[in-house]
């Protein structure tokens, strides 16, 4: 999927918002959004900060799973390494 691409901020190439691959960008914003906060999905959003303050993580993988897959990603696999990283496995369906 492409769409507007984000840092911070909308991130501008030569004078235009730039457009690229954004799968991995939607799935961060999904992470990190509580929901509410998007006003089309409502009951989409992790809120993984808040919930990465409990001693168990298997209700965050369980989340951002269920998240992902509303959002039409097909999860094959959600883990966090020995460092701590969060690793997805899946891509979103494609559309036919």
């Amino acid at each position: 999927m492409k769409d507007f691409l984000f840092t911070d901020d909308l991130v501008i190439k030569n004078g235009d918002f730039a457009v690229d691959y954004s799968d991995n960008q939607h799935q961060k914003h999904i992470l990190v959004a509580y929901k509410g906060e998007y006003k089309q999905s409502p009951e989409l959003g992790v809120g993984i900060e808040q919930m990465l303050k409990d001693d168990d993580i298997t209700p965050v993988l369980i989340e951002a799973k269920k998240n992902l897959q509303y959002d039409g990603v097909d999860v094959k696999n959600i883990y966090f390494t020995d460092e701590g990283r969060l690793v997805i496995d899946g891509n979103y369906k494609k559309n036919n």
